[in-house]
Parts: C-alpha cells; structure tokens; sequence
C-alpha cells in the first residue's frame, strides 16, 4: 500500500498548525483536519482513520483525555500525540493504559513525524491482520469442532448395534462359544464408545449456553452411579447428600463434572482390593454445593497431580482418554466453580469441588 492511502487525522485547536501538516504530508497521505475534538470525532465516524494525531493543549479536552474517550468506540485508529510541553504524569499514563502510541514534541521534525505515522500505520495493519487471522482460526476451529461432532455422532449408531449384539449373545449363552473374541469385540466397543462420548462432551462443554435449573443432587448423583458402576458392581458406593435449600445452576455441566469423576472413580479401583470403595459427600447451601469424592483407589503420584486436568494427560498407570479431567475443569471455569485434589497411592484419591449456587 502506497503513503497516499494512508488516512491520517490530525485534531489541533490552532488553524496555523493544521495548514502546515497538510502542507507538510498533503502529498505523502490522504490528510484529514479538525480544529476541535467534536470535529475529529465526526471524521472518525465518517471516514476510516488509519492514524490520529492529537494535539494535547486544547480547550474543554485535553488529546490524551480524547484519546481515552474514542478508545472502546474507535479502538482501531493509531493515536499519536503532539506536545508542546512536558506533562511527564499524563503521558506515562496514558502509554501505560494503551490510550496513545507515541508523543512527538511541538514544533515537530518532519521527518521525525514522518517516520512516527509509517511505524503507526504499521502497527495498524498488524492490528488488523492479527484480528483477522483470529477470526479465520476461530471459524476454522469452530467447523472442525463441528465435523468432530458430526463425525463422532454417527460413529455411535452403528457402535451402539455392535454393543447390542454383543448383549444378544451374552443372553443367548454364546459369550464363550468363541474364546476371547467376543470379550474381545466387547472390550473395543466399551472403549471406542468411551473416547465417543468423551469428545461429544468436550464439544458439547464448549458450544452450550450455560442454562441454569434446579438440581437435585440425591436423585443425580443416584442416577450417575447407576449409570456407571452398571457393569461394575464391586465398587461400594456411601452417598450423604444435605440439600436444606434449593440449588439452582447448570445441570448439563454439574452431570459432566459429577459423571467424570464418579466413572473415574470406579476405573481407577485397585484390582487386589476386597473392599472398593467410594465416598461421595454434598453439601449445599445458599452462597455453594460442596462436593467431596473420595476413594480407595490406585492413587495419583504428586508429581502428577499438577498436570492431571491437563488436555490428553495420561500417566504410565492409568489409561483413559487423557480428557476426561481436562473435561471437568473446563465445564468448571464456564460456571465459576473451583476443584483441588488430594491423592496418596496407598490410600487412594480426593476430589474437592465448589460451585455457587446461583439462586
């Protein structure tokens, strides 16, 4: 782009200034100019500035406090300042809060101020690219977000035919009229699906609207467990829910969150253990829920427990999806809820969660 397309706007209450800038840079850029800040502001909202230039002393506003009123309305436009004195306080703010790009003291040098609005109109344009290929990333993203959806969403139909079958020949007595290929065909089908849902609830934590309802976490948790430890039933289960008040919030994401941890809980169970146990203890009052989930599991080592809502995490011993807790941290952040961990590997592992309540 040529000197002669930029648009620079130059704001100063004093005629004489205005003629020699345009004199200055008429041939060099397109010039805009005002004798007063409500001029300036109606150019901008005509014709798109690339570079404002401000005097700072004029009447009724100062250039940095018009800076600042054109920032959130116009935020694009570089804003360069002239000075004719040193105000040291005014500037250092505003280049500390954004509101201006550079200062260049009156009377100026040309080539100074020359040099001053090609660096800006730089500027400008990297602002403006960066936004734009923000924008395609986030479209892009957003369409292989939705492929995945699709793609995972039809991958289940015929999953779920294979699971049925499977069940068929469990009750026909031919489970073992094989050998191991059925534990086999089972076995894969049981884990597909579990990556399945978990990228369908990854996709589905980011795009849903937080919706807020009433939970009731006696009949949800009592749901979950059945759910998950449907094909598990070793795992003892000791539930004390107190529920005084009503809780209002967002059920799809509290089932995400309770439904991970409860399955992990159940997985994640010492083979050699007789007595596998989870402990699951909720709290709820006015300002939260609290939620503890305690079990007697494999434990976590310390030096993971940083790293363990980390995306496709997975330590030597465990092997899930690496999305599962990355999934309950996420659908926390999108409700303001907070979770922290305790684990030892010969006790097993605790879960602490804490959600408002939004009634």
């Amino acid at each position: 782009m040529s000197f002669q397309s930029i648009k620079v706007l130059y704001i100063d209450d004093e005629e004489n200034n205005l003629q020699a800038f345009k004199a200055s840079f008429r041939r060099l850029y397109e010039i805009y100019t005002a004798i007063s800040a409500a001029d300036g502001l109606k150019i901008l909202e005509s014709v798109n500035i690339h570079v404002v230039i401000a005097d700072q002393k004029m009447p009724n506003i100062t250039g940095v406090e018009f800076f600042k009123s054109i920032a959130e309305t116009f935020p694009d436009p570089i804003r360069i300042l002239l000075t004719g004195y040193t105000d040291i306080e005014a500037l250092a703010d505003a280049i500390n809060h954004g509101d201006i790009y550079r200062y260049v003291t009156k009377p100026w040098n040309d080539l100074e101020l020359h040099n001053s609005i090609k660096n800006a109109y730089d500027a400008y344009r990297s602002k403006i690219d960066l936004r734009n290929k923000i924008a395609e990333l986030e479209k892009t993203n957003d369409e292989l977000n939705r492929f995945i959806y699709s793609i995972s969403h039809e991958l289940r139909a015929p999953l779920v035919s294979v699971i049925g079958i499977v069940n068929l020949v469990k009750m026909e007595n031919l489970y073992h009229s094989s050998g191991e290929y059925w534990s086999l065909i089972e076995s894969c089908s049981n884990k597909l699906d579990y990556y399945i849902q978990k990228t369908l609830q990854y996709y589905k934590n980011n795009k849903t609207q937080s919706e807020e309802s009433n939970v009731d976490f006696k009949l949800l948790v009592a749901d979950l467990i059945n759910l998950y430890a449907y094909a598990n039933k070793d795992t003892q289960f000791d539930v004390n829910v107190d529920q005084p008040v009503p809780f209002k919030g967002d059920l799809f994401r509290i089932e995400v969150i309770l439904g991970n941890l409860i399955s992990n809980a159940i997985k994640y169970q010492k083979t050699n253990e007789p007595n596998k146990k989870v402990n699951i203890e909720i709290a709820v009052s006015i300002e939260c829920v609290e939620i503890n989930i305690t079990d007697n599991g494999v434990g976590i080592l310390n030096e993971h427990l940083e790293k363990i809502f980390t995306q496709f995490f997975r330590s030597k011993d465990h092997h899930g999806s690496g999305l599962g807790l990355f999934i309950v941290k996420e659908a926390l952040n999108k409700i303001n809820g907070r979770i922290s961990v305790k684990s030892n590997i010969d006790y097993g592992t605790t879960f602490k969660i804490t959600i408002p309540n939004a009634k």
